[in-house]
């Protein structure tokens, strides 16, 4: 049974996107405080890899953000933005170059989207 708008909006896109081998599904889970992104091989049933704001790396990295858009973000988009450049910087690691994005019910806003942007600013192609 679906329970609410978010489960709803999540199967209706999970029906349309899956990921392969060379284009992965990137799956973004959210909660209050942090924000997880995933790698997932759907064909494979395969989880390939994975960067959250509780990765140890995402401190040491220093991220330039370039655009005036994007130096107003702060806080926990700040850290959303770090975390798809970090994953764009594994998956180029990794040969992968263009990805599925699964924004798993959450709207295209905030956090989810600067994920994206960070990961479009990693290199990796939607």
């Amino acid at each position: 049974m679906i329970k609410n708008r978010l489960q709803r909006r999540h199967y209706s896109i999970r029906k349309k996107v899956s990921g392969t081998t060379e284009k992965p599904r990137l799956c973004v889970k959210r909660s209050n405080k942090h924000i997880y992104a995933i790698l997932i091989d759907d064909i494979k049933n395969k989880v390939i890899t994975t960067v959250s704001t509780l990765t140890k790396d995402l401190s040491k990295e220093n991220i330039e953000i370039e655009n005036k858009e994007q130096q107003k973000l702060s806080g926990k988009s700040a850290l959303a933005y770090r975390v798809g450049y970090i994953l764009a910087k594994k998956a180029k690691s990794l040969e992968i170059n263009q990805i599925v994005f699964d924004r798993a019910g959450y709207r295209y806003h905030g956090r989810v989207k600067a994920l994206a942007e960070g990961a479009r600013k990693g290199g990796l192609k939607f």
